[in-house]
Formats: structure tokens, sequence, C-alpha cells
């Protein structure tokens, strides 16, 4: 028997703060009720979409993805070729005549060119823990999460992670869906987020910061031709940053598929643990969400 196509959306909004993971709950509730998938938390920087659905960890796992070097006492000359070579002064000149030089890890940016260039094979490139990745249960479905570690870098390595991750798990569960809550912005974490997404829907809010961010958003993703939808929260608060941003979407032939109000629920919800479409299935808002799942699925199938 052949297995279905897995489809993937990502959610994006170009910026933080927009409501997106509080849209992502709602849309992961609402599909669940229609179709079995798997769900990703891509913001390993401040991942919260576990705290929104009761997510119950099944196993966690290390996540190795840079290298700093270490200098062996033992075995350096103090040739000082290592400290020629960093264009980051991560390596320190030794302190005394029996000392030897070390590597400030702090300024460390794990290039490895100390260690090519070492005539003494002094130095050794060791792996580093940047974070730890997640598979988590929910009465939705399965999660992939992550947190990146404080100061930490790579998080986009992270992101393909916990993404390849559900992928495999997707496909060996033979679900059809996988919804991605993506990072803010439109860096590393955000390429990798979209990389094989069959759509995109972009959560905006009305004024000028949430307007300028959905523009560029917009054109990273055209850059990697990613259709697109988007959605308008908190509409009411600003009419006239609402209506710019339709104008927008007009010009660019891309459908606003839903206008969500503010609305006081939503953090009372995320308090509770529950997607607003659970906490106030009634409401207008809910009703907005049911619109926006909608076309996404119109969209995708």
């Amino acid at each position: 028997m052949k297995k279905n196509a897995v489809k993937q959306c990502v959610i994006l909004s170009g910026k933080g703060g927009t409501g997106k993971t509080s849209i992502c709950a709602g849309l992961i509730h609402l599909s669940s009720q229609e179709m079995p998938g798997v769900f990703v938390d891509a913001d390993v920087d401040a991942a919260n979409l576990a705290l929104v659905v009761n997510a119950e960890k099944i196993n966690s796992n290390r996540f190795a993805g840079s290298q700093i070097a270490s200098i062996n006492p033992n075995l350096c000359i103090n040739c000082g070729i290592c400290f020629d070579v960093c264009r980051f002064e991560a390596i320190q000149e030794p302190q005394s005549n029996d000392a030897a030089y070390q590597v400030i890890d702090l300024l460390c940016e794990g290039c490895a060119s100390c260690y090519h260039q070492c005539p003494a094979d002094a130095i050794e490139m060791k792996i580093e823990q940047d974070g730890e990745w997640f598979h988590s249960h929910t009465k939705f479905g399965h999660l992939f999460h992550a947190e990146l570690l404080p100061a930490a870098e790579n998080s986009g390595k992270l992101v393909a992670e916990i993404k390849k991750q559900a992928e495999a798990f997707a496909e060996a569960q033979d679900l059809q869906f996988i919804l991605v809550d993506g990072p803010p912005g439109i860096g590393c974490p955000v390429i990798s987020a979209s990389t094989g997404a069959d759509l995109a829907l972009l959560v905006a809010e009305p004024g000028v910061s949430g307007f300028n961010d959905l523009q560029r958003i917009i054109l990273t993703l055209e850059h990697f031709k990613i259709p697109i939808q988007i959605c308008i929260n908190k509409t009411n608060l600003y009419p006239e940053g609402a209506l710019q941003i339709h104008e927008l979407a007009e010009s660019k032939g891309y459908p606003i598929t839903g206008e969500i109000p503010f609305d006081s629920d939503i953090p009372k919800a995320m308090v509770q643990g529950q997607p607003i479409t659970i906490y106030s299935p009634e409401s207008n808002t809910s009703k907005e969400f049911g619109k926006v799942w909608q076309s996404l699925k119109q969209a995708l199938w």
C-alpha cells in the first residue's frame, strides 16, 4: 500500500509577539480533529508551544552542533602559530615560562584554523553540546521541540534536526501533515523551518513594525518560492494598519485567510494550557481560527 505524501505548513511572522504560537495551538487542535499529524516548535531560542498544548516528554536527546579548540599543554611547544592565526583573539599567550598557550572558550568560534596550523598536533577540536531536543506527546498528536542552551549558537542546525526527526516520524507512522511553529525574524532558523514547506501562513499584526516585518518575511519566502497565506491578528486594535496589510496582500495576490480580533480569552486559555478553540469554541475568535484551518487545508490538499 502506497503511503500518503506528507504535507508541511510553516507558521511565520517576521517578528516576535504577533500571537503566532497561540494561533498554531488552535490550528493543532482543529487539524487533529480531521487528520493525524505531527507538530514542530521550531522557535528553539524561546520554545513555548509545549506549554500551550500540555505536552508530556517521551524522550530527550543531546544536540551537539559546535566545536571549540583545546590545547594540550603537554604537547604545546609554544611556537605561537595558533595565537597568530586566530582571528577571534581566542588564544591566550603563556602567563609564565613553563606555561602553554590556552584557549578562551567564550571567544573560540570553532573555525579550527589553529588546529590545522599546529605543527605539534597539540590542539584538539572538542564537540560542544548546544542544546537538547525532545519528542513529546500531546492529546492532539506528537510534538518535536527543542531548547538551545544559553549563549549557544547553531539554532538553525537545531531547527533542521527536529524537523528531520519529525519528518522521519511522520513517514514511519504514515501521517499526512506536519505543522511547524516557526521562529520570528528572517534568519537561519526561519530558513531551516521553511525548508520543505508546501505552504506558509504569515501571522501579521497591524502597525508600523508589524507591516515592515511582514514585508521582509514575504520577500524571504518569495526567494524560496513557498506559497503564502496571511492571517491578521489583533486586527481590531488598529483598523488602518489592517487595511494596509489588506492592500499589500492584494497587490501580491496572497489571500487573507482570517482576521482574528484582540481577545482577552487567548491569554486566559494559555494559562489553562489550552488552545482558544477548546477554551472558548463558540467565540468569534475560534470561528476565525476555523476559517484559517479550512483555507490551509484546501491549499494543501
